[in-house]
């Protein structure tokens, strides 16, 4: 397949490319951009940050786990395109220099890419902004140091990249039989070709999808990329529902949580990184099943709606309800999600994520609590875990224990109790059984508390 874009400047066409190519191989094999690196290979290091512009703006993202058909028709920046055609240094650049934040400078090009994103949105949040870029040498302080001294010089004129009009070279849904749509760009049409070809593999944002052919060396078989379908995007807000895009991405969803519901986007703001955030959509974060995923808890206790299409066919269900075990999900052969619904209703959401590392881990147990209190009584309750079983799973025994009660330390500690006859938690790597089951009582306890006034969140509470 072909797939035009920008690239620093240059549109270009890569030809007869394999859909898994990745653009860091890309890159590196095909152009001798070496500058981007190879670390983890899997979105974990930030060594790979490339910019990559499109109608929604530029962001950082990982080239380890970008498939080149994800950028078709977009605008790319590696670091090799930070400094000005005449080689005049971009501010993120000397401020390294000034800075030292720069030792053994593997890192290095990874760090400068993703600041100079932030410089060009205007971001001075770097603590947050540059998590997902690591550096095993040099120490964040310098680093972090710089991004601050640069943030407020003027941005370069060579910095404002457009994406390609490409919209009339995106290939359109095919006829029976035809290649796969590796590019569709209608709802109706993918649907209808989807369910003709339940087999293909549906690639989103790929920040999963992506470890199965850098780390598993999987072959995917026939691929359709959901980039162009725009009938999967966007979030919008009524008096009486919040609708959510499957291909809206996590950094989409954000600014939505965080003026609804503040907890859900403190959550969110500790998925992966950045760059994954940028990448990574809600619908693949539900659809993937993971046990552990952590958009699932939060969605259940807000009592969220998937909905689902197969051909023309289109059918509702409760999130909760969409994950039948370990592994399997209630979605039929050719159907796929579309969006997904939340009542818009007065906050009451919790919620907490227990991980090794405050950024970028993966949860041994996330909580979400949907706990509403009419005069001193818990009159709904609806306790969603991840990490407490095969699947993301309400609390019944709990939620039986609060409902019709006051909303005591009393009660939840009954409801506590009641954790244990809901889940048999088991051990990992990431933690034993019995710490699960103990954390996860407590974080009932720390939204009670919460509600208190009491100061809960790790990020307000010092030594």
């Amino acid at each position: 397949m072909n797939v035009s874009f920008r690239l620093n400047g240059e549109d270009v066409t890569a030809t007869d490319v394999s859909p898994t190519t990745t653009l860091l191989d890309w890159l590196r094999e095909t152009r001798g951009l070496t500058g981007t690196k190879e670390g983890c290979n899997e979105g974990d290091c930030g060594a790979c940050s490339v910019i990559v512009t499109d109608a929604g703006g530029a962001r950082p993202l990982n080239a380890c786990i970008l498939f080149l058909p994800q950028l078709h028709g977009k605008a790319i920046r590696t670091v090799e395109g930070i400094s000005a055609p005449d080689g005049t240094l971009h501010p993120v650049q000397q401020a390294m220099i000034d800075h030292h934040g720069s030792q053994c400078g593997f890192c290095t090009p990874g760090f400068i890419t993703t600041m100079a994103a932030n410089h060009l949105n205007g971001r001075t949040d770097h603590d947050t902004a540059l998590a997902g870029n690591l550096c095993r040498c040099t120490g964040y302080a310098p680093i972090v140091r710089a991004a601050q001294a640069a943030q407020s010089a003027p941005i370069p004129a060579h910095m404002h990249d457009s994406p390609l009009l490409l919209a009339q070279n995106i290939p359109g849904e095919p006829q029976a039989g035809a290649e796969p749509p590796n590019h569709p760009t209608t709802l109706d049409g993918f649907a209808d070709w989807y369910a003709a070809n339940p087999d293909t593999t549906l690639i989103a944002g790929a920040t999963d999808v992506g470890l199965w052919v850098t780390k598993l060396m999987r072959d995917l078989g026939q691929t359709a990329f959901l980039t162009h379908v725009d009938g999967l995007r966007g979030i919008t807000t009524t008096d009486d529902t919040i609708t959510i895009g499957a291909m809206a991405t996590l950094s989409d969803l954000y600014p939505v949580m965080a003026e609804h519901h503040p907890a859900f986007a403190e959550l969110i703001r500790r998925f992966g990184s950045a760059q994954v955030r940028n990448a990574a959509t809600i619908g693949g974060n539900i659809a993937n099943g993971s046990p552990i995923g952590d958009g699932p808890p939060a969605l259940i206790a807000l009592d969220a709606t998937l909905h689902l299409r197969r051909g023309s066919e289109t059918r509702s269900l409760p999130v909760a309800d969409f994950f039948i075990d370990y592994g399997k999900q209630d979605r039929k052969k050719g159907e796929f999600l579309t969006h997904i619904t939340l009542p818009r209703n007065a906050d009451h959401l919790h919620c907490y994520k227990l991980s090794k590392r405050f950024d970028q881990d993966i949860s041994a147990v996330c909580g979400a609590f949907w706990i509403k209190v009419a005069e001193g009584t818990v009159t709904t309750a609806r306790l969603a875990f991840g990490g407490m079983a095969g699947i993301p799973k309400r609390a019944a025994g709990a939620e039986a224990a609060l409902t019709g009660q006051p909303w005591t330390e009393a009660t939840v500690r009954t409801a506590m109790t009641a954790l244990a006859e809901d889940f048999t938690p088991l051990s990992d790597t990431r933690a034993s059984a019995g710490y699960r089951m103990e954390t996860a009582q407590n974080m009932l306890l720390r939204a009670w508390s919460a509600d208190q006034g009491a100061p809960t969140s790790v990020l307000e509470i010092r030594a």
